[in-house]
């Protein structure tokens, strides 16, 4: 991996965050599947430990929280009794939260949608904080006992939404059911109910599952192993907090949260795992 230029590297990393499959790397650049998977592990991981150290002391006033579905090894229904229950094979889930003013990813997790992986979350959410601030959700209780432990004083607001009943037999794997109406739910504190929303977080799905390949539905794209899941995380949530530019914003999200002060360039992403 030394040996490949950093020209090459920077070129992988920015088919990988722009959505493309690694097997589609391989075709493009002309390397093997095992270089560019063993150049997203390398990044992955540099990714997750400089935003571990990075993301600190942020100024975030009004923050989002979500969960995003997808698969490992195979569809949760196919996994062997064996594996059940095990991080890696079948439903994972990745919980992020975005603060709704600066747009930058404050914290994210790879893990399963449980009360366990919500405490871990909210605790690590809030580590990063440094001051009071107004948190929005959706409906998971998981969050009803994780929010109050992890955060002595906090504005929290739940916003759930009804949806009626699903869609006919024949439409029923690709059609949701319909929306009815959201109800914005006061948890604790005094949350500003007008600012309570899911909207950005929410928005942020879309680009993560168009950013990473893994994520796209009806594919056979999905992760074979939970690993690689959480480097590709890694590195979108690091190439969109530090290097993508916000069509809004005008700059990047941690040049709006001043923890950074350039837009990065890919080769500085190559670099971290140098």
């Amino acid at each position: 991996m030394n040996r490949l230029p950093i020209e090459k590297r920077a070129q992988i990393i920015g088919l990988l965050v722009e959505g493309m499959s690694m097997r589609a790397v391989t075709r493009i650049t002309g390397v093997s599947i095992n270089t560019v998977s063993k150049l997203l592990e390398d990044v992955g991981l540099a990714a997750n430990l400089y935003q571990a150290q990075a993301l600190g002391n942020l100024p975030c006033k009004r923050v989002q929280c979500d969960e995003i579905w997808a698969f490992c090894y195979s569809k949760e229904k196919n996994v062997a009794p064996a594996e059940k229950g095990v991080l890696g094979f079948g439903d994972v889930w990745t919980w992020t939260a975005i603060c709704a003013d600066t747009k930058l990813i404050a914290s994210y997790m790879v893990g399963k949608r449980t009360a366990e992986y919500a405490h871990a979350f909210m605790n690590d959410l809030s580590h990063r904080l440094v001051s009071r601030i107004q948190l929005t959700t959706d409906g998971n209780k998981a969050y009803l006992d994780a929010v109050p432990e992890a955060f002595r004083e906090i504005d929290y607001a739940m916003l759930v939404k009804i949806y009626g009943e699903g869609p006919k037999e024949d439409r029923r794997r690709y059609s949701p059911s319909d929306f009815v109406r959201a109800e914005k739910r006061v948890v604790s504190g005094s949350p500003d109910l007008t600012q309570a929303s899911t909207s950005y977080v929410e928005r942020q799905n879309l680009t993560m599952r168009m950013g990473m390949r893994r994520f796209t539905r009806l594919t056979n794209g999905f992760s074979k192993k939970v690993e690689n899941l959480e480097h590709a995380v890694s590195l979108h949530f690091l190439h969109y907090n530090f290097a993508r530019i916000h069509k809004t914003l005008r700059v990047t999200p941690a040049m709006a949260a001043g923890i950074s002060d350039h837009v990065w360039s890919l080769e500085e992403i190559a670099n971290l795992a140098a």
